[in-house]
């Protein structure tokens, strides 16, 4: 569903312009309020404008005595007007200031069973200091409804399609697509049934989060522009914010599936074989070889594919984005003792590096934690709306996750009863369309309801041109499980992995390294048994003989244990084949293996691997694939005619430095080029597929790189795009087309990657607000090296959401950083702080510094009256 955080997006943008329209935004940006500590992006305060003075308006030569009194009269009222707005504002700071977590002091937080202490350090990070698991997870709950409500209130609301009770009717087209899965009953009914183990430290944690909402004085700042009260957090919003997650991660309308039927069934097979391969050369996986890209086809299957289009070149009326949409994914890996060395020199130890790639924003997705309890210490990344620590080290194990890339949504095409859409042909006979009328309540407006269709596969979709069901993990009671709570006591790697197979996630590699120097890879979360079917393509179930069989036993599961080389990596790349491929699913959309190459090459040509090292090799921009590239367009542009393809032959020459640096001309413009060649080539190839599902995206072809890199080499005379002659024309008119984009805000030479590659961290309602208003909230602009096919996968708003390398048992040289901050509140002494460590990629320590604020949390019975001595918890 990858539409659905954009459409979000666009709903929350309209809700906070309304919003400040409807206040005539009293709100002031004078920082001069601000708390003197920020972080380090804080902006230096800006003059305010004077107006223009009334009073030589009223004390000029005298007038007639009507223009006196109405100038009287005109600057009382402005007056009036000028009074009214400073009240207001100082209002809104004082609403704003109430909304402020609590950082020192004492706070009552009922169900403690021992006082905790809360320290966090100048980032905003957090070494909470507790009696047992269940009050540490109770106080994190606490900071997570204190600091990030607001955040953890759409995560659940999109996931359950409830955000136009929040936003208004902007909201429900994200809010339709969402309720087609009914994620809120489901998540309900998973909850009821959670495992009283798990129950309890979910319950802990809810308490956790409503008391910390309750205990500000304030509700959080945008409840204040939405004119709206948050509602209390349940058990079923912890696992509506898991379901959040596999919106962003998995394909729930079943996308690439439809897509790449409507390419096969468009186009000879040869050539959809061509166009959308299952591998290249540059494919990396752990087990097995790379998959060759197929031969080019001949001529007459060219010419047929032709044929099935309206013989037009396709071009700029298909609706493509000028380059691939930024995917989530991540990076990810480990290496076994005898490649790494601890600082200093001595003996190494198993380590793990990941930084998963997400959209970005302020704050950021995921939340910072130490917690220190049963003489047991977790460090790493906690998911807000979740009482788990997701990635990091609890000191025996460490692990990271990157999208798995499988295939886990099938369509099941439906054969109704003739004309009764009613009635549905299933194993054993017709069945009957289940019905559930959804009420999506609107802020501001009626309520609207949903009529929800679902079969026993799932709910009914009529998106792809046809009614199919919907097949997805997600929808089952195996989605919703909550074994990842148990990665906090994982004692080695059987322990890790043994979770994992427990878990209801989106899918994902699992890279774990532990202190006994154990290293390993498996999949966590629920992998689905096919039966009769690959699911690469739409096809009925009705017969019985294709289907899903349950879910993989855990004994099934695909994994490697320290592997002979000592080096295990993945970057949402096909990583296995033969068997353990159909158990993942051949449909999937695995990523292009280039950035998992680079990744595997740059593990395998390190003598020795400390933090730094791993650091470095996630901070990697260098774009070893166009160096080729740069050699073909290089000698086409010399022949072309047009005096520009000269300018663009000298910015390639003399502006190349091999990298996606943020002064390089030269990237930009040869990173462009190729798209633009992608373009010329694709889209009339795809046009039948165009015609036969308007959705069709050339964008399914995600191993494109290798299909038109064969061609761009072997240059066969019948795949030379509309248009050109022959290949030098081809190039040569693609670089020129990317070069005049460049150039259109000044010289090429000055055109550079850094002013395309900008990345604006935003709030989720700046983009709705007055400039000066949404800039408060805001982390700068800034261009940044890295694109999406590289390890320091930067593009846009979109790239790593953190950065962590740490061993199990070694956290003190640790190190993670992340975008956005750790607070959602623009006032907050810490908001923003650690973004420019981020941008910088420089290291910062894993494990919380000193304490610069410390709050202790009793139980009520405990507390004491009006503060006093505070006795610190062990």
């Amino acid at each position: 569903m990858g539409g659905a955080p954009l459409l979000q997006a666009t709903a929350v943008r309209a809700a906070s312009r309304r919003a400040a329209r409807r206040a005539g935004w009293p709100c002031s940006r004078d920082v001069r309020h601000r708390p003197e500590k920020r972080g380090e992006n804080k902006r230096e305060p800006q003059p305010v404008p004077t107006p223009e003075p009334i009073g030589n308006l009223l004390t000029a030569e005298p007038r007639p005595s009507r223009r006196r009194r109405l100038l009287r009269a005109g600057g009382v009222a402005l007056s009036a007007v000028l009074v009214a707005a400073a009240a207001a504002g100082l209002w809104v700071q004082a609403a704003l200031r109430a909304s402020l977590p609590q950082l020192t002091g004492t706070a009552a937080l009922p169900g403690l069973s021992a006082p905790v202490a809360v320290e966090r350090d100048t980032k905003g990070v957090p070494r909470v200091r507790a009696q047992g698991a269940e009050d540490a997870f109770r106080t994190l709950g606490f900071l997570h409804g204190q600091e990030r409500f607001f955040q953890m209130d759409l995560m659940r609301r999109q996931a359950a399609g409830e955000l136009s009770a929040l936003v208004g009717a902007a909201a429900l087209p994200a809010d339709r697509a969402s309720r087609l899965h009914r994620m809120r009953a489901r998540a309900e009914r998973a909850a009821a049934a959670m495992p009283e183990d798990a129950r309890r430290r979910f319950t802990a944690y809810r308490d956790g989060v409503n008391r910390g909402l309750e205990a500000l004085d304030r509700p959080p700042f945008e409840y204040l522009l939405l004119r709206q009260e948050p509602a209390e957090w349940r058990i079923a919003d912890s696992l509506l914010a898991v379901v959040a997650m596999y919106f962003v991660l998995n394909d729930a309308e079943g996308s690439r599936e439809a897509r790449s039927a409507a390419l096969e069934a468009a186009l000879p097979a040869e050539l959809a074989a061509f166009l959308n391969p299952p591998g290249t050369e540059r494919d990396a996986p752990l087990v097995g070889a790379a998959f060759p890209t197929p031969e080019i086809p001949g001529a007459e299957v060219f010419a047929r594919a032709l044929a099935a289009g309206d013989g037009t070149p396709g071009g700029t009326d298909s609706g493509e984005a000028a380059g691939p949409p930024p995917v989530s994914g991540s990076n990810s890996w480990a290496a076994a003792p005898e490649r790494t060395v601890r600082r200093g020199g001595t003996r190494g130890a198993g380590m793990v590096a990941g930084d998963m790639h997400l959209a970005l924003g302020v704050p950021n997705r995921w939340y910072r934690a130490e917690l220190l309890f049963d003489r047991r210490r977790l460090a790493g990344l906690t998911l807000p709306g979740v009482p788990a620590l997701i990635s990091g080290s609890n000191g025996r194990v460490a692990w990271a996750f990157t999208n798995s890339g499988g295939d886990w949504t099938d369509l099941v095409d439906l054969e109704f009863d003739g004309e009764d859409e009613s009635r549905y042909r299933a194993p054993g006979g017709f069945r009957s369309v289940e019905v559930f009328e959804e009420t999506i309540e609107v802020a501001d407006g009626p309520a609207e309801t949903l009529s929800v269709r679902e079969t026993i596969w799932g709910p009914i979709t009529t998106r792809w041109g046809r009614p199919q069901a919907i097949r997805w993990i997600a929808h089952d009671p195996e989605g919703l499980r909550t074994g990842y709570v148990d990665f906090s006591d994982a004692e080695d790697l059987d322990d890790a992995f043994r979770t994992a197979r427990r878990s209801g996630m989106p899918p994902q590699n699992l890279v774990a390294a532990d202190a006994n120097g154990d290293i390993g890879w498996s999949i966590a979360g629920p992998i689905p048994r096919r039966r009769g079917l690959s699911g690469a393509a739409p096809t009925s179930w009705a017969d019985g003989e294709r289907g899903w069989e349950g879910y993989l036993p855990p004994e099934e599961v695909p994994e490697i244990r320290n592997p002979p080389s000592g080096l295990l990596w993945t970057a949402n790349n096909r990583l296995v084949d033969g068997e353990w491929l159909d158990l993942l699913g051949r449909g999937g959309g695995y990523a292009h293996g280039g950035r998992a190459a680079r990744i595997r090459d740059r593990l395998f040509a390190a003598e020795r691997l400390d933090e730094p090292a791993m650091l470095d090799i996630q901070l990697d921009d260098r774009a070893v694939e166009l160096e080729e590239w740069r050699n073909l367009f290089l000698p086409a542009l010399d022949r072309a005619p047009d005096p520009p393809a000269a300018e663009a032959a000298r910015v390639l020459r003399q502006g190349w430095d091999g990298r996606a640096s943020v002064d390089s001309a030269a990237y930009r413009l040869l990173r462009d080029a190729r798209i633009e060649l992608l373009l010329a080539v694709y889209e009339p190839l795809t046009e039948p597929a165009r015609l036969r599902l308007p959705e069709f995206s050339l964008w399914v072809a995600n191993q494109w790189p290798g299909p038109l890199l064969r061609l761009a080499r072997e240059r066969p005379s019948h795949f030379v795009p509309p248009g050109a002659a022959d290949w030098d024309e081809a190039l040569a008119a693609a670089a020129l087309r990317a070069a005049r984009a460049a150039a259109e805000s000044g010289p090429l030479a000055e055109a550079t990657w850094g002013k395309a590659n900008r990345v604006h961290l935003r709030h989720p309602l700046s983009p709705g607000l007055p400039g000066p208003v949404a800039g408060f909230l805001d982390a700068p602009p800034r261009g940044l090296p890295g694109d999406s096919g590289l390890p320091r996968a930067q593009s846009g708003a979109h790239g790593p959401s953190n950065r962590l390398v740490v061993s199990p048992g070694r956290e003190e040289d640790a190190i993670l950083h992340m975008p956005g901050g750790q607070s959602g509140h623009p006032l907050a002494p810490y908001y923003l702080a650690g973004n420019r460590d981020w941008e910088e990629g420089r290291p910062i320590p894993l494990l919380a510094g000193e304490a610069a604020w410390t709050l202790v949390l009793r139980p009520p019975e405990a507390a004491p009256e009006g503060g006093g001595d505070l006795e610190e918890p062990r």
